[in-house]
């Protein structure tokens, strides 16, 4: 399953760019947000093969605590707390149906600001290499992901972000990429446009 995800991003890369042609203003932001640390953009890819369904979420840390230096202060490390207590309850974030009976198999929090929890650097290594590239400033990104066991998953038709959207305010735009039983599909959410089937 793994795989799928690792995929998204490519396999949809035309879906995107034919969807830039439509929305000129928006190309700068819809390209960037593929690959590139850009603040108020997150991207999230979403698998749903039989009964499993598989969600990342990656975020520039601004976007979710309202900072991406180190928490030093108490108000700082209340604000992490919170980010990473709202993330590990994540069945309302993604407004997962419950007649599809999805149950949290697996979830694991990623970033530099969440010190000392089960980090796992490999891929954000690489991705912040990318970025530090382009530039030398310091970057911190939350990587969040989700396994889920569904019981019904005939009866999940989509992700419904706009919990997520009011959660992180700082949060504008999320490149949503998912895989299901209808083949691929790609779409640029907002908050008042948070919604993706499969």
């Amino acid at each position: 399953m793994r795989h799928l995800l690792l995929a998204l991003p490519f396999a949809l890369l035309p879906v995107i760019a034919h969807a830039d042609e439509h929305h000129h203003h928006d190309h700068h932001d819809e390209h960037a947000s593929l690959g590139s640390h850009e603040h108020g953009v997150a991207q999230l890819d979403a698998a749903l093969e039989g009964t499993v369904l598989e969600i990342e979420l990656r975020s520039p840390a601004i976007n979710l605590l309202g900072f991406e230096h180190a928490a030093n202060s108490a108000e700082d490390k209340r604000k992490v707390a919170d980010a990473r207590a709202q993330l590990e309850q994540p069945g309302r974030l993604f407004g997962l149906s419950a007649e599809a009976g999805c149950k949290l198999d697996e979830a694991r929090l990623e970033s530099p600001l969440f010190a000392g929890k089960g980090h796992e650097h490999e891929h954000e290594h690489e991705h912040e290499h990318e970025h530090e590239q382009h530039d030398a400033g310091t970057h911190s990104d939350v990587h969040a992901h989700y396994r889920y066991d569904c019981s019904a998953p005939d009866a999940l038709t989509g992700l419904d972000l706009r919990a997520l959207f009011e959660a992180f305010p700082g949060t504008e735009k999320i490149q949503a990429q998912v895989i299901g039983p209808n083949g691929q599909q790609g779409k640029l959410l907002r908050a008042k446009q948070a919604q993706i089937t499969f």
